[in-house]
């Protein structure tokens, strides 16, 4: 194995340089930046991981010791990988899974809409309630894809939320009027996925 050809001393000179402009850049960039609030996150688009990206932020908080309070609004109490690990901090982190399954699963529109209503309620009832720093609304997008909520009725409850209180979304397909309201939207975009090749789905990937 070669090795590296030596760095001649100008070279580092101007490499040490470069690095210094760009730091005073951005050390102004972040100085700007003053403002401190409560944000609408949206996590959606046809990749993996938008659950396990608002997962990762609730144990984010737990490690700074914030409250957070999790709505799945269609997966049951499924045995996760994630549930497991934040069931262990119950002064921390309250999980209401208050779905039913997909509803190809459940193939009952009534028993659907009134899954997701009580599920709603539960989610207002923590949106209210000062001592979260946030709330997760796992899947509420699908729900607001079949129409089983009013959009208009969800986004006026996110647009009033407490100022300091951080809102997190997921599931595909989000509502055009929900990706204007957020602070920060990310897609996930799906370009390979072993499902596809028969693999099924594997605890601590998918759950």
């Amino acid at each position: 194995m070669s090795e590296a050809a030596p760095i001649d001393d100008e070279e580092i000179r101007r490499h040490a340089e470069k690095m210094a402009k760009k730091k005073a850049a951005r050390d102004r960039i972040v100085a700007a930046k003053t403002e401190e609030r409560g944000l609408l996150v949206v996590h959606t688009g046809k990749g993996k991981g938008k659950t396990t990206a608002a997962m990762g932020m609730a144990m984010r908080c737990v490690g700074h010791g914030m409250r957070v309070g999790i709505v799945q609004f269609v997966k049951g109490v499924w045995d996760t990988g994630e549930r497991r690990v934040l069931a262990a901090f119950p002064d921390l982190c309250v999980m209401q899974a208050m779905g039913e399954g997909f509803t190809w699963d459940t193939q009952d529109l009534q028993r659907d809409i009134a899954a997701a209503r009580r599920a709603f309620e539960t989610a207002k009832e923590m949106i209210a309630d000062s001592s979260f720093r946030m709330v997760i609304l796992d899947e509420l997008n699908i729900v607001l894809r079949y129409g089983y909520l009013p959009l208009e009725e969800v986004l006026q409850v996110l647009r009033d939320k407490p100022r300091d209180l951080h809102v997190v979304v997921t599931g595909r397909n989000a509502k055009e009027e929900l990706i204007e309201a957020a602070d920060l939207v990310t897609e996930m975009t799906l370009v390979k996925h072993p499902f596809r090749s028969g693999v099924k789905a594997q605890p601590g990937v998918e759950f």
